[in-house]
């Protein structure tokens, strides 16, 4: 992966051995999505649905739009939390969009105690 400029990636960079309910460890991880944390990537994907349509400046991004890709009976790869560019809104769209911005590991812990997240990608636009 490049330190300087953009890396194109895909979900299937970030993907690692982990079963659908295992509990999520940091050393699950390989060493190639630990190399992606604070590089700057482009992503394709789709906007998970939430209550707001309109101004959004930050969604969950996920790998497809067939499959709840979010919450207990999901893999923890196919999903990211996308922070925008401050004073930057987008809309919700159903069209497959690219995200780009800076990758970073950083866990979500959901009020079960269960990580729900571990990718977030900050500062980025919606192409």
């Amino acid at each position: 992966f490049k330190k300087n400029g953009i890396n194109e990636i895909t979900f299937d960079d970030v993907k690692f051995d982990i079963a659908i309910g295992e509990p999520y460890e940091p050393g699950m991880l390989s060493e190639n999505v630990r190399r992606l944390d604070g590089l700057k990537i482009r992503v394709r994907g789709y906007m998970l649905p939430s209550f707001r349509q309109t101004g959004l400046n930050k969604f969950v991004f996920v790998r497809d739009n067939q499959e709840c890709c979010f919450g207990p009976q999901a893999a923890l790869y196919d999903c990211m939390l996308v922070g925008l560019k401050p004073g930057t809104s987008t809309d919700f769209t159903v069209r497959p969009v690219t995200v780009m911005g800076t990758f970073y590991l950083e866990e979500y812990v959901g009020p079960e105690g269960l990580v729900l997240a571990i990718f977030r990608v900050r500062d980025s636009v919606v192409e």
